[in-house]
């Protein structure tokens, strides 16, 4: 396979190997006679992607002696190509054109930068031959189907930081929404939740089949709509109920690009063979008071007796002792309020009589 990219097609190219490097640590090239696909899925095979650039992205598209029969797929590790598109600014400016060859004897894929002043930079890289990678999803099956421009979603998504690592998607004939998710075993008093809705009329086209609401990861995702806001691409989003794979997609005449999340299992939803469990709220233990019993009227009497007593030994103590019976023997703190009077009018009395200084 040969294959020549000149001007902004070199920049796609890097920036499809960027958006393919948030899915899985290797990335396999595919030549095909409907164009060239770059795919890649993670370890745990719950994210796929694929890029597929049609023969008119390339200024010389050529499978070679091989054309019409099978071709070798490629894999390589994305760590290995990847440093080569790292600064898609720099190759903007100074690179003018890119080849990139298959030589199957040699199991080498050879990549050229042809630089401005006559500079070239030549890449051999080793690979192993793979099956073809291809995500089994029919989205024409899925009953929700959106379609947004990439910035819109783009502007949604850039509200959710960067360790944000799933997103609810909620979708309801009057409104679309996205929020963050965190499972049950995260400190509650940490966590900040974010969740931003959206008419249907914000989306070019809007099919719904059933409520529902999916999450997915959101790293795989980053990487397609920034190439695709890149592009002014919009972006399609395809899926059903909760479990099953939500597919988002870019199309246009020389290029598609597609990723397909798994998403997690609703474990609050409940089928017609099992019903919803209601909420048991368990009853408060009362606070245990002193079991009352009954008093004899004896009993009663001397009671009132004993308080009326010491109600009448403290009125002694502060105010003298009202009866002689229960005055005798005490100490006086206060005088009763009519002797107080009678004090104050003898003092007056002697300063009457003093002569005057």
């Amino acid at each position: 396979m040969n294959c020549v990219l000149e001007g902004n097609a070199v920049k796609a190219f890097g920036k499809a190997i960027h958006s393919l490097s948030r899915i899985g640590d290797e990335l396999c090239l595919d030549p095909m006679s409907k164009g060239l696909a770059l795919r890649s899925v993670n370890s745990a095979h719950s994210a796929y992607a694929c890029f597929l650039f049609s023969p008119m992205f390339f200024q010389k598209y050529n499978l070679g002696p091989e054309q019409g029969s099978e071709t070798v797929q490629c894999k390589l590790l994305m760590k290995s190509i990847l440093p080569l598109f790292r600064c898609l600014a720099s190759i903007e400016r100074n690179v003018e054109r890119c080849q990139i060859q298959i030589n199957t004897p040699n199991d080498r894929v050879k990549i050229q930068f042809f630089c401005r002043h006559g500079i070239s930079k030549t890449h051999n890289l080793c690979f192993q031959e793979s099956e073809a990678l291809q995500a089994v999803f029919a989205s024409h099956l899925c009953p929700n189907v959106l379609k947004a421009p990439a910035r819109l979603l783009g502007e949604m998504v850039m509200h959710f930081p960067v360790s944000q690592e799933e997103i609810t998607l909620s979708i309801t004939p009057l409104r679309v929404s996205l929020r963050n998710y965190f499972d049950g075993g995260n400190d509650h008093m940490k966590i900040m939740y974010t969740e931003m809705s959206l008419h249907p009329d914000e989306f070019d086209y809007f099919q719904i089949g059933v409520e529902s609401d999916i999450t997915f990861c959101l790293k795989e995702l980053r990487g397609l709509l920034s190439f695709a806001e890149s592009h002014c691409l919009p972006v399609s989003v395809h899926f059903g109920a909760a479990g099953k794979p939500v597919c988002f997609s870019v199309e246009d005449m020389i290029l598609e690009a597609s990723v397909v999340l798994s998403t997690l299992i609703d474990s609050e939803s409940r089928g017609p063979s099992q019903p919803a469990e209601t909420l048991t709220v368990a009853p408060r233990t009362p606070t245990r008071c002193a079991d009352v019993v009954p008093e004899s009227p004896g009993e009663a009497d001397c009671r009132k007796a004993a308080v009326l007593a010491g109600m009448e030994l403290i009125c002694s103590l502060l105010f003298r002792a009202m009866s002689p019976e229960l005055g005798e023997g005490l100490p006086v703190l206060a005088c009763c309020s009519d002797e107080e009077e009678a004090e104050e009018e003898d003092v007056m009395m002697m300063m009457r009589r003093s002569p005057t200084l």
